[in-house]
């Protein structure tokens, strides 16, 4: 798992330009009016070869001007109680507020690491803007500026230095499965059912689960860690509810896995939302099997399964590979079945290739089917090799890696999937220049 480091600080002083200086992305939104960043965003960084998480989350408002300022804050306090690593971010061009006073006292009592960085300090001729901050109290401030990368580099050499090491999975030997979806589609009513027993709290309200809860059971003589998580709801919905959940732990969740169950509601029917949920799930490279629950709410007639079938590959045309099984938590119905289907996408998950066999598979492939011409050149594949499996990923050498279109990418990846039997796991296929030879 990687670590989690939060960032937080009042609205509009630049915590969404660190977020995309950092991750190298535009995922936050970036606006001069105060207050854009409403909701937390997730992105993975890489800093001198450490990897971890960046959040960016909603600024602590003004609870007298602002109708979000209650939900807005517990998103904050939720934020720092699951990070690693806390950063609370000023700004130094408008001065101390009574906002700052009231953060650094919260973050007196947090166990995480904390840093203080003072933004919009674009030289070393406006550090004099940091005097003031030290009426805070605080010992170490970093003068950076998000927008022009003035002391990022001597700030991240710092963090990522007390960011915990990987801790070293005990549950090797077991299939983990995390169990994901929407608030209220039945995951802690699947696990009990599962487990015989009711081992976590279950109740018509969304958002029950705040943490993700590990359970170890054994069936047909193998072991299985399921981990429960925390509902992922829609942005939207999220202004609408007192209460705000920890995605986080979700996302680590799906880092943890092996397979994701992904929890659909077949009586409300497939929504946006599961759709997005999947997406973390893809974007992580987790075997993935969707689950429709509550079937037996269901009004059926001999089309139903297929109807349900052809709309979720539709939507989510990105897991065209993910087995999809019809259940009942509450009755029972086909919910052993699902462990079947984890034992094939787990087989397929954890598999290999020799590389004598995936040459073949290449070269029939690239027979078939050439790529397109590169400003007037042929590309070249010279080969192609697995470097790991949990999900299968292939490096392919070839003259013009960047040239290679996404669509001949996924032709490659469906070639594999045929001739290989990898039609229940995702398939990585990673493209590089090859070194130490001429053209």
């Amino acid at each position: 798992m990687k670590p989690i480091v939060a960032i937080i600080g009042r609205p509009n002083v630049g915590k969404s330009t660190f977020f995309n200086r950092v991750t190298g992305t535009r995922k936050a939104l970036v606006d001069n009016f105060p207050g854009v960043t409403r909701d937390r965003h997730y992105s993975d960084a890489t800093w001198d070869g450490i990897e971890f998480t960046l959040v960016d989350t909603g600024g602590f408002p003004d609870q007298n001007k602002d109708d979000f300022a209650h939900k807005i804050r517990f998103q904050i306090l939720q934020a720092m109680e699951d990070a690693d690593v806390i950063i609370l971010l000023l700004d130094g061009r408008s001065g101390i507020s009574p906002f700052d006073e009231d953060v650094v006292k919260i973050l007196r009592e947090v166990a995480a690491p904390v840093f203080y960085a003072v933004n919009k300090i674009d030289g070393i001729e406006q550090e004099a803007k940091l005097y003031d901050f030290y009426s805070l109290g605080i010992e170490k401030l970093y003068p950076i500026s998000a927008e022009h990368r003035y002391g990022i580099s001597d700030f991240l050499d710092d963090l990522t230095s007390v960011l915990p090491e990987t801790v070293s999975d005990e549950t090797v030997d077991m299939i983990k499965l995390a169990v994901v979806g929407k608030p209220n589609v039945g995951k802690s009513s699947l696990i009990n059912r599962i487990l015989g027993q009711k081992r976590l709290l279950v109740s018509d309200t969304p958002g029950t689960t705040r943490d993700a809860i590990d359970s170890v059971c054994n069936i047909n003589d193998k072991s299985y860690l399921l981990i429960d998580t925390a509902g992922i709801k829609r942005k939207a919905k999220v202004s609408k509810k007192l209460e705000k959940f920890s995605i986080i732990k979700a996302l680590r969740s799906l880092d943890r896995c092996d397979v994701a169950l992904i929890i659909i509601d077949a009586y409300e029917g497939i929504t946006e939302q599961d759709v997005t949920i999947a997406g973390y799930a893809f974007e992580r490279g987790c075997g993935c099997i969707f689950l429709l629950n509550k079937w037996d709410l269901v009004e059926k007639d001999s089309k139903t399964v297929k109807r349900y079938h052809d709309e979720l590959r539709m939507q989510a045309k990105f897991l065209s590979f993910a087995p999809i099984i019809t259940i009942s938590a509450l009755t029972g119905q086909r919910v052993l079945k699902i462990f079947g289907l984890v034992e094939e996408v787990f087989s397929q998950y954890s598999a290999r290739i020799g590389t004598g066999q995936l040459n073949k598979i290449f070269e029939r492939a690239i027979e078939q089917t050439e790529p397109s011409l590169y400003r007037g050149r042929r590309i070249k594949f010279y080969y192609a090799t697995q470097i790991s499996d949990g999900p299968p990923t292939f490096v392919c050498f070839v003259n013009y890696p960047d040239a290679v279109h996404f669509s001949y990418k996924r032709y490659l990846i469906n070639q594999i999937r045929e001739k290989a039997g990898f039609d229940k796991t995702p398939i990585r296929i990673i493209f590089r220049k090859r070194t130490g030879r001429k053209k």
